[in-house]
């Protein structure tokens, strides 16, 4: 039986993995780089190659690509402990059997190289000529997502496997989850990486319009139709179509796109000339389909259509671990935008950014982000720079600068006030805080003090609820309670756009 080669620089690693293969009686050789194992294959071949990335003396990728030119059957596992998107990708699209990432459970990898010599061929293989696409790590392109965490490393994987399939894929995921950067990724790292990638968020879409903008119109269809229009699913000719928020499309509409995913056939809104074109479809929903098929808001033949693939994306709150990275990573962004060196979060600071709930998931962090950048003369953040409209525990809470409402600083509590004013669920009491402004002003004799309020008030609410529903009016008047006349003359009353 052939042995199987573990390359890596880490001693640890090699060790671990040898007394596991002595273990199950399977031959094994280790290197410490990639060149001594070219050195090797002068002489013998080995049955499965494990292999590190990143070594002082060569790099994983790079042997993998030459491993599969010379021996296309050869089962290459590669490992890494610095995974990313590109890495992962690189790995697939090279021919790696799998991609495993450090630290790794050992029963897992070794469930793996029992696969992978189960695979292997022992004849001599034929020489084939190989190019693969690595991506485009080498010309220094920022990878499009980033995370450490198990249920991130998933989503390379995947988007590594699909990087050779046209299959339908489908996103989920709560908001600010990265949906629309991995279906971006989808189409990079894919065959149709050099043809149009095209979007139609169709939250964002007025409802009667989304028919015109997906299929296109005529001069003269409708009112407003002025000139012709191609549609985006015409202009995704050849490419990908990525139907953002799929959940928000009218049921009148669902049944022409099923038709249009079967046969790619339709007609611009106004014309009796069908069209056709080849377009992959990558669809994403923050909402649950599967219950909005059983309350009958969803067919379930377009539903089923589109679930062929499903990549469900990890909360921040799924993927703690990943905070710091990400910090650093949103940081240094925001001081490249702004031309500024980039500030340095303070152990104590990742750990309080670590201990929040984030509802608006990864995009809110860049938010912060991006506010610590601008906001924050100090090169160093420490936790009472942290914004204080976040809901912190008690223990941090109390840590926080004086809050500002209305320009007015309000005073810092003691330690026994703190104890006293905070809620349940460590926010500062606003009620509390309310009465100590309200003084003030009529202390200052300010006028209107009464409206003040209640329009700051109002303003912050529907302002949440609309952030909340990404801007759709009326879910947010029904998430508050209130008619939509009521919050339509308030936006126009309060200036909210």
């Amino acid at each position: 039986m052939k042995s199987v080669w573990i390359v890596d620089d880490d001693q640890s690693i090699r060790w671990v993995l040898e007394k596991s293969l002595a273990r199950e009686m399977i031959p094994f050789k280790s290197f410490a780089n990639p060149n001594d194992v070219l050195d090797a294959l002068e002489k013998e071949m080995p049955q499965v190659v494990i292999s590190d990335i990143r070594m002082p003396r060569g790099n994983g990728i790079t042997l993998l690509q030459q491993l599969k030119h010379d021996y296309p059957k050869l089962p290459v596992i590669i490992m890494t402990a610095f995974s990313d998107m590109d890495s992962a990708v690189a790995s697939f699209q090279g021919g790696a059997f799998e991609y495993i990432t450090k630290p790794f459970d050992i029963a897992a990898v070794m469930t793996i190289l029992q696969r992978a010599i189960s695979e292997s061929k022992s004849a001599e293989e034929i020489k084939t000529q190989f190019a693969p696409n690595i991506g485009s790590r080498d010309k220094g392109v920022v990878p499009e997502l980033i995370g450490q965490a198990p249920a991130m490393q998933e989503i390379f994987r995947a988007v590594g496997r699909l990087s050779t399939s046209n299959a339908t894929v489908l996103i989920t995921g709560e908001s600010g989850t990265g949906k629309e950067l991995v279906a971006r990724a989808l189409h990079r790292h894919g065959a149709r990486a050099n043809t149009p990638f095209v979007e139609l968020n169709l939250a964002a879409t007025p409802k009667d319009m989304i028919e015109a903008e997906l299929f296109g119109y005529e001069r003269g269809a409708f009112a407003n139709a002025t000139s012709m229009k191609r549609g985006h699913f015409e202009l995704a000719d050849g490419g990908t179509l990525f139907l953002d928020e799929i959940s928000d499309m009218p049921q009148h509409i669902q049944s022409s796109l099923l038709q249009l995913l079967e046969d790619g056939k339709f007609y611009r809104l106004g014309s009796n000339t069908q069209l056709q074109a080849n377009v992959r479809i990558i669809a994403s929903s923050y909402q649950n389909l599967e219950n909005l098929v059983a309350h009958g808001l969803f067919r379930e033949d377009l539903f089923h259509r589109l679930n062929v693939i499903r990549l469900r994306l990890p909360s921040l709150r799924d993927r703690i671990e990943d905070i710091p990275l990400l910090t650093q990573h949103f940081l240094t962004m925001s001081a490249r935008q702004l031309a500024v060196r980039p500030k340095v979060l303070l152990p104590e600071t990742i750990e309080a950014l670590s201990k929040l709930s984030y509802p608006g998931n990864v995009r809110q962090l860049q938010s912060i982000c991006h506010w610590l950048t601008v906001m924050i003369s100090a090169p160093e953040i420490t936790v009472a720079d942290l914004p204080k409209d976040l809901t912190y525990p008690p223990t941090i809470a109390k840590s926080l600068a004086p809050l500002s409402v209305g320009g007015v600083v309000m005073n810092s509590f003691s330690e026994a006030d703190s104890q006293v004013h905070l809620a349940p669920t460590g926010t500062i009491n606003w009620e509390h805080q309310l009465g100590v402004l309200a003084k003030k002003m009529l202390e200052d004799g300010r006028e209107n003090v009464f409206q003040e309020l209640l329009n700051k008030f109002e303003k912050s609410v529907i302002g949440a609820a609309l952030e909340t529903t990404r801007g759709r009016k009326v879910e947010a008047a029904e998430r508050l309670g209130i008619g939509r006349n009521t919050i339509t003359r308030k936006l126009q009353e309060l200036g909210i756009e």
